[in-house]
């Protein structure tokens, strides 16, 4: 009865608990840290502590010391601390309200640290956790504890079924070494899931990596565009300036020449004016003989007359009172696709180190020093070009240098208006040899083709599709987005004009080549 009395004295006021981790306050009562702590912090607004047992008040927060003597006390009737409180399971034993440590499934009795002393340790006697779920671990048929596992129906057995049920021929282990068993499969499957949720990670982080990269490029690519329509409102607002100017330049020749016309005729008119006061003088003189002479001179003949100059005189005012409009939409027209141009390149990453490569390039082609440059000349023997499994044998083309795996570039160039040529783009492992080898007759490249007719097409894989437009000029632009799969043709004509885009998977780096045939064919670099 005394342990009774004294575990009394072991309960916090706060909840209601056994101490854990008893502190004392200044008035000597004590509380759990945790649960003084929570009811020190509410108090905190009101600038007022006190003690929540007797009331006392404190000026300020009071320091909170630990109960050792109360401490060891409270854990002789605590001994698993308080986490095994929390499992609700009290000792079959104690007259209040003890925590228990183990239950006995045999026994079927939940015992606290000191009932556990005194209970038998005998094989049968089997000890678990707490816990009140007792029948989940008997045998549903005889009441008996489950001790083993049947291997070949896959559940857990008591004594009774091992020896008499229907388990004696089968496989049956002690739940120790199935517990084993199964602790090893779920380690390897742990070890495989960590390994998995390792990979994942590596996976998540690459993709987290990515859209970094992403972001950063979108960055990019906004100062980009802002900068180039900060440069295209400049250029606009220098148009716009230069065209008023062309009006008013216009204005002032057409306002100088109706003035001179003004001029010219305001003269005219003085003049008939005078001739018509000397009219009406001769009109009013009584000397016949001055009349009739001086009417016989012709001097107002042509003044009498219809003015048949004047309609030339108006159409000339009409005429010059338009202004030309032509040379405005001629200027709007060229500086406007000039800044388109403009704006184009400096989206698109020109390549600016960009030439052909001579050991691609096939016999019947000419290089020039600077490798911008091709032309197909009469294959005859003796080439100084050395073979190599690189070079074109059957075909004259070639391939440029730099390849390109990323991003989006574009290159600029001039061909030939007379014989054949193929320009675009190639996967280095195109053939060498043969018909395979042409560009556009096999799914390794994709082009532009002029025939010896002057009939312009695209070809990819031997599939042809003849381009209906007129083609005016013979300078052309490739576009290559490589992450996109597009590569795209335009003739740079005034405005420049889109051709045609290919869409396809890039699995390779891929080159711009070009094939030129015929009497002074050739291909030139202008990027």
């Amino acid at each position: 009865m005394a342990s009774v009395d004294v575990r009394e004295e072991l309960y916090c006021s706060i909840c209601l608990g056994i101490y854990t981790d008893p502190v004392i306050l200044q008035c000597g009562h004590n509380f759990c840290k945790v649960c003084i702590n929570r009811v020190l912090e509410k108090q905190e607004g009101s600038g007022v502590y006190s003690c929540p047992q007797c009331r006392e008040e404190f000026p300020e927060r009071p320091v909170l010391l630990r109960n050792i003597t109360l401490y060891n006390i409270a854990k002789c009737f605590f001994p698993a601390g308080p986490a095994q409180e929390e499992t609700g399971v009290l000792c079959t034993y104690c007259d209040s309200s003890v925590p228990a440590v183990k239950t006995c499934l045999l026994c079927e009795a939940s015992l606290c640290g000191k009932h556990l002393k005194n209970h038998s340790t005998s094989p049968e006697h089997v000890l678990v956790d707490p816990t009140t779920s007792l029948e989940n671990r008997k045998c549903p048929t005889h009441k008996e504890v489950l001790k083993y596992y049947c291997t070949e129906d896959s559940t857990c057995i008591c004594v009774t079924c091992r020896l008499d049920g229907n388990h004696q021929e089968h496989q049956v282990v002690s739940l120790n070494e199935a517990s084993e068993r199964e602790k090893q499969n779920l380690r390897h499957i742990l070890q495989n899931m960590t390994s998995s949720r390792a990979k994942t990670e590596k996976i998540v982080q690459k993709l987290q990596a990515h859209i970094k990269c992403i972001q950063d490029k979108a960055v990019g690519k906004r100062k980009k565009v802002t900068a180039i329509f900060s440069d295209l409102r400049t250029q606009l607002d220098d148009l716009e300036k230069t065209v008023l100017a062309k009006i008013s330049q216009q204005e002032e020749q057409v306002t100088c020449s109706i003035s001179q016309l003004i001029q010219q005729i305001k003269l005219r008119m003085d003049e008939l004016l005078r001739k018509m006061r000397r009219i009406e003088e001769l009109c009013d003189l009584t000397d016949s003989l001055t009349v009739v002479q001086e009417s016989k001179k012709n001097v107002y003949f042509d003044a009498g007359k219809k003015d048949h100059g004047s309609r030339d005189v108006y159409l000339k005012i009409f005429h010059a009172a338009n202004l030309d409009e032509t040379v405005m939409v001629e200027t709007l027209h060229s500086t406007l696709s000039d800044i388109i141009t403009s704006a184009e390149k400096n989206i698109y990453i020109p390549c600016g180190s960009y030439k052909l490569d001579g050991n691609t390039a096939a016999k019947s082609l000419r290089l020039s020093q600077n490798g911008k440059e091709a032309c197909w000349i009469k294959p005859a023997p003796g080439s100084s070009y050395e073979d190599s499994p690189e070079r074109f044998q059957d075909c004259s083309q070639v391939l440029g240098t730099p390849c390109f795996s990323s991003g989006q570039h574009f290159w600029e160039m001039q061909m030939s208006e007379c014989g054949e040529w193929r320009l675009g783009v190639s996967c280095g492992s195109i053939g060498r040899r043969g018909d395979p080898s042409y560009l556009g007759c096999n799914d390794k490249s994709w082009c532009l083709s002029k025939s010896s007719n002057n009939r312009y097409s695209v070809i990819h894989n031997k599939k042809e599709i003849i381009i209906s437009r007129n083609i005016s000029c013979n300078r052309f632009r490739v576009y290559l987005n490589y992450q996109r799969g597009q590569v795209s043709f335009y003739e740079l004509c005034n405005p420049t004009k889109h051709l045609h885009t290919f869409t396809a998977t890039f699995t390779e780096p891929l080159y711009a080549a070009f094939y030129v045939f015929g009497s002074n064919a050739f291909v030139k670099i202008t990027t």
